[in-house]
């Protein structure tokens, strides 16, 4: 066995009696430089050995003094490197060998595949230093990285986790980076991406035509004249380690309207880079939570509430209005790579910048250079890209805080691929979760990873982006799913997709909110058997009975769920239609009500003369009008009925500015005629909105403002979850009340039905890592099919 270069013998073992041990530590121990901490944890305590990374984690054997191994066994896990997830240690005695010194050796290949791949991770503060010292081989170096930081799923072609087995193989380390890689002393010992000046990738900038007038620096400086066309108002693709963002100066007007117009993008909110926290503090309410969310490993994308009122102080950047128009919170991150630090800190630079998903609306995030040029060729106006390829498209996190805790709503780069462990085994599946947000989910055993965030799966492209990503799951896990799993939607092109893809192997469908609620249950570690209160509540579910589903109230477990109660059925005239015009919603929900159509309500006014007395006409016969008990629906009908918002140019518009119209009034009564009319009946029992809908009719006809309206209608539903959950407590003795569903990412919403709830006396289960819109249903689907072993339908 040979040393690798560089190793210096760890000491004699003390005379006396010896004790061999073969130690497998298993969880995210792979790209951490796990290996090297061993090195020397093992040549500290005196020990003797060898160290490797195998399919299933790594794998070392010391021998020594038997006081030296226990130690040695009992500082593994509580010392590991800082990236490092260990999940169990599992130790073996083995014959004395009499090795002498201690060993890194190659990793081995074969066998199963059980280890787990580090997420992409956020530079660390030593890179940073270093890549600002001008006396330091790698300052300026755009791809700076170590064991510590920097990305690691998005390049991973295969396992054990090599730089032959990345997308890096492709650049050959110079002398100086490749005695690094091997000294187990150096923190860029095996750190796979390891790369400067001499050997890593290149950046570039491509100009398109528009940059033609605009003077840049003298001298090869892509990053530098970057960030002159940033100041120039200029569109820019940036390449990143999960694909490419489009990239404009935030304070100025013009530059964020005509990136608005290019991608058709409506009124829904951009994110927003940040130099450091300092610069939005002025603009965002930041507290710790989110402070630490903003300056952590991951640096997500933080939804933090805006500060109505605070003049800011000279010189402290503004975003224009255009960032986010009717939003009630800002989303920000940091820089989380070293272009991103060098673009942010050029001479000239905006201090911030609009940082958005490079594709056109609807495609999957562009991640090929050669690609990005065509795809965004109407788009951007320059290309600051790179020869780095990316194995696996991932958009940037999106968290929110909620009562103190972060609420996970995109799970994707900084996250993916950790696993969740599961409260109870399953066989080996897939479950391909639904057509928006869509996120799939392998799991074998007691672990089940999610994917990164995929898009909605309407465009072919992201269908085949959906393929590509589940196949690189599929490698990097080793799971090889004998069973799919998919929603109960027969027209879903993710049902679609599995079934195309199922290869004689089972496809188990499963109701939506079930779904959904199995999702929190496995989050929360909830076993077999736990039965709980759910409350779904989001836009759309196919219902059992063939209706949309979306206001529900289910009695639920694992294993099935019984419907208790639900919101009354109103007509959705039009299906999509009616979600992307809201006052189309509100008047279903007037005629429903039995409330006239009054030219003084502001959703009758919305809609053109012509459409009203054809949808007055649908609505009277029943023509083209499923059905739905959706709360999502709701606050869309109750947006427009307050004057909020009657067109919606994003998913969820009408209900974000609602929430956002609520937050600015600020602490209001509740008005008890805001209420839902229960009735009784054979099977689950409804809650009808038309009383709450006439006290809402009668707040606009007097001028209440719409603010008010809005946290009245959030006080409404909050009391509606309580009295509906202390009648199921009643009938059927639970305890627990699981909220799910994209309603509860509403946080105004979520926090007044906890307490609500607490006050009861009943223990709330919520959404925290796992999102509780889409892209957390597949963990759901997964658990419930794995159980249920549904057959093919």
């Amino acid at each position: 066995m040979s040393t690798a270069p560089g190793l210096r013998p760890a000491p004699a073992p003390d005379a006396g009696p010896l004790r061999r041990a073969r130690v497998v530590v298993r969880g995210v121990v792979q790209g951490v430089g796990f290996r090297p901490f061993v090195y020397g944890l093992a040549t500290g305590l005196g020990l003797a050995g060898h160290v490797t990374n195998t399919g299933e984690g790594v794998v070392a054997e010391v021998e020594g003094a038997p006081s030296a191994v226990d130690r040695f066994c009992a500082r593994i896990a509580p010392e590991a490197p800082p990236l490092a997830v260990v999940e169990s240690v599992e130790t073996t005695e083995l014959p004395v060998a009499r090795e002498s010194g201690f060993h890194i050796v190659a990793s081995r290949t074969g066998g199963p595949v059980r280890t787990l791949v580090p997420p992409d991770t956020a530079t660390c503060a030593d890179c940073l230093a270093e890549l600002g010292d001008p006396a330091d081989r790698r300052h300026g170096h755009p791809f700076i990285t170590c064991t510590h930081c920097g990305p690691r799923f998005t390049l991973v072609t295969g396992l054990p986790y090599d730089r032959a087995h990345t997308t890096m193989a492709g650049f050959p380390l110079c002398p100086d980076c490749a005695r690094e890689y091997e000294d187990p002393r150096d923190r860029r010992f095996h750190a796979q991406p390891v790369c400067c000046p001499a050997c890593g990738p290149r950046l570039r900038l491509v100009t398109g035509p528009s940059c033609a007038g605009v003077p840049l620096p003298a001298g090869d400086d892509p990053v530098g004249a970057a960030a002159a066309l940033d100041d120039a108002g200029a569109v820019l693709a940036v390449q990143g380690v999960g694909g490419y963002h489009l990239a404009c100066d935030a304070t100025r007007p013009q530059a964020v309207a005509e990136l608005r117009r290019r991608k058709a993008r409506g009124d829904k909110p951009f994110a927003l880079m940040a130099r450091d926290a300092e610069d939005v503090e002025h603009l965002v309410r930041l507290g710790p939570v989110e402070r630490e969310l903003l300056t952590g490993r991951v640096r997500p994308v933080v939804l933090m509430r805006r500060r109505p009122g605070v003049r800011p102080a000279p010189g402290a950047p503004v975003p224009a209005d255009a960032v986010a128009p009717g939003s009630p919170d800002l989303g920000v991150m940091l820089p989380y790579t070293p272009v991103h630090h060098l673009l942010l800190a050029a001479p000239g630079a905006p201090r911030l910048l609009v940082m958005t998903s490079g594709n056109v609306s609807g495609e999957p995030i562009v991640t090929d250079d050669e690609e990005a040029l065509v795809r965004l060729a109407g788009l951007a106006d320059a290309w600051l890209t790179h020869d780095r390829p990316v194995q696996v498209p991932c958009d940037d996190s999106v968290v929110r805080v909620c009562d103190g805790e972060p609420l996970v709503l995109r799970r994707s780069r900084g996250y993916a691929p950790l696993p969740v462990t599961l409260p109870v085994p399953v066989t080996a599946a897939l479950a391909v979760g639904g057509d928006l947000k869509n996120v799939f989910c392998l799991g074998e055993g007691e672990r089940a990873w999610l994917s990164a965030h995929v898009g909605d799966m309407d465009d072919l492209a992201v269908q085949e982006a959906f393929g590509r990503a589940e196949r690189h799951l599929e490698s990097v896990t080793g799971v090889r799913p004998a069973l799919l799993a998919a929603d109960a939607h027969p027209g879903y092109r993710s049902v679609a997709w599995a079934r195309r893809h199922a290869g004689g192997r089972r496809v188990a469908r499963v109701q939506h909110h079930h779904a959904h609620l199995a999702s929190v249950l496995a989050e929360h570690g909830i076993e077999a058997g736990g039965r709980v209160i759910g409350v779904a509540f989001d836009g759309t579910g196919y219902g059992d009975d063939g209706a949309v589903w979306g206001g529900e109230f289910l009695l639920a477990d694992y294993d099935g769920f019984q419907r208790f109660a639900h919101l009354s059925y109103v007509p959705l005239p039009g299906g999509d239609a009616a979600v992307r015009r809201p006052y189309r919603m509100a008047l279903a929900h007037l005629h429903a009500a039995g409330i006239a159509f009054d030219p003084d309500l502001p959703c009758v006014s919305a809609c053109p003369p012509g459409e009203l007395d054809v949808l007055r006409t649908q609505l009277e016969r029943g023509v083209n009008c499923v059905p739905t008990s959706s709360m999502g629906r709701l606050f869309d009908a109750v947006s427009s009925l307050a004057g909020v918002c009657h067109r919606a140019g994003y998913e969820a518009q009408a209900a974000v500015e609602l929430e956002a119209a609520a937050v600015s009034a600020g602490d209001r009564a509740h008005d008890p005629r805001y209420a839902f009319r229960p009735s009784d009946g054979p099977g689950p029992s409804t809650a009808d909105p038309g009383p709450l809908l006439a006290a809402v009719a009668e707040d606009v006809r007097r001028r209440v403002p719409a603010a008010v309206i809005a946290a009245r209608f959030h006080l409404a539903v909050a009391r509606l979850v309580r009295e509906v959950c202390v009648a199921a407590r009643g009938a059927a003795g639970l305890q627990t009340v699981a909220l799910t569903g994209g309603v509860f990412s509403n946080t105004l919403l979520s926090s007044a039905c906890a307490g609500e709830l607490r006050t009861a006396g009943f223990t709330v289960l919520r959404h925290r890592g796992i999102p509780p819109n889409d892209g957390g249903l597949a963990l759901g689907q997964l658990v419930v099919a794995a159980r249920a072993g549904a057959g093919s339908r």
